[in-house]
């Protein structure tokens, strides 16, 4: 028989620690991740692809754990020299790190696409599972705010979420494709479950449904959806998904989640503080403890997510 192979839709810190459980309890060589894209950035002339980064040096076993994003046991030594030649360093890039930014800016400039240059890196980084970007075009999160629209990485970092956010917009997503691999993986045969991670909703996970056919991919699939809240009793764990919820008039509950992915989705996961709200979801519920402390953490909560996939019908038609 066929092995099973999962799909998950993940960005940032938050989706990588489901990530990293999915990875080390499923069959590795399986399991793909489309990875939002939109984060990505020119920074000092290199190609910055935050989540991206974040994804492998989760899976490689090497994330910075005071950040979350980053390489572990990093050195600064170029940030600050950069620093006395009064260069920009609002944005931290560490020595290893900056190997990856400039073999990958290289790379591009040479016209390899993204989702070739992150399959190699991740085969260097002995990662089993399949990382790939949700396109190999430019998609790139814009933030509209009361003082003009920022791009994302100068609202996140550089004025570090504080900006009333009106709206998101996503350039070049019109224009984009899937990625082959991406496409190729949701509509694999043997595909079991597709689980969206928790990730912010607004930020991380609608690039990568933005870009043309992604979002049919999801809705024809034969898998079931799942999504895990990024909630936990009305905030994140991490990040501004409640902020910018809060900002534009939504009501930072796991329901409004299940309702902003309503017609994608055939279960949603949540979290155990908030199981008094399951009644009220039109999709099956499954409540877990989300919060992801540890690595027997991000493991336990994805077996239970993968299992609930398991669960649910298939062939129940999604709500459009």
């Amino acid at each position: 028989m066929k092995a099973r192979s999962v799909v998950a839709l993940s960005g940032g810190i938050g989706g990588a620690k489901l990530a990293l459980g999915l990875y080390r309890t499923l069959p590795r060589r399986t399991f793909s991740l489309i990875v939002n894209t939109a984060d990505d950035f020119d920074y000092l002339g290199l190609r910055i692809c935050p989540d991206l980064d974040t994804t492998l040096y989760t899976l490689a076993g090497v994330p910075n754990p005071d950040t979350g994003w980053g390489r572990s046991d990093e050195t600064w030594t170029f940030m600050t020299v950069l620093a006395t030649l009064g260069g920009e360093t609002w944005f931290r890039v560490g020595d290893g790190d900056l190997a990856l930014h400039v073999e990958r800016t290289r790379r591009l400039a040479a016209g390899e696409p993204l989702s070739a240059i992150i399959e190699d890196v991740a085969r260097r980084f002995q990662i089993a599972a399949a990382v790939i970007p949700a396109t190999d075009d430019p998609v790139r999160t814009r933030v509209v705010t009361p003082g003009g629209d920022l791009t994302f990485q100068d609202y996140f970092v550089r004025q570090r979420c504080e900006p009333r956010v009106e709206s998101l917009r996503f350039d070049g997503a019109g224009a984009a494709s899937p990625a082959v691999a991406a496409k190729r993986a949701l509509e694999s045969a043997s595909l079991a479950a597709v689980i969206i991670c928790p990730s912010n909703p607004y930020l991380s996970i609608d690039p990568i449904l933005a870009v043309p056919g992604m979002r049919t991919l999801l809705q024809t699939s034969a898998a079931p959806v799942v999504a895990v809240t990024p909630l936990i009793d009305g905030r994140a764990v991490k990040g501004p998904t409640a902020k910018i919820m809060g900002e534009l008039g939504i009501e930072a509950s796991p329901l409004s989640v299940a309702q902003h992915y309503r017609g994608l989705i055939d279960g949603f996961v949540l979290d155990v503080r908030d199981r008094a709200l399951k009644p009220r979801f039109d999709v099956p519920v499954c409540a877990s403890d989300t919060f992801m402390a540890t690595v027997s953490d991000r493991e336990r909560l994805a077996r239970e997510v993968f299992e609930f996939a398991l669960s649910l019908d298939r062939s129940r038609r999604r709500i459009s």
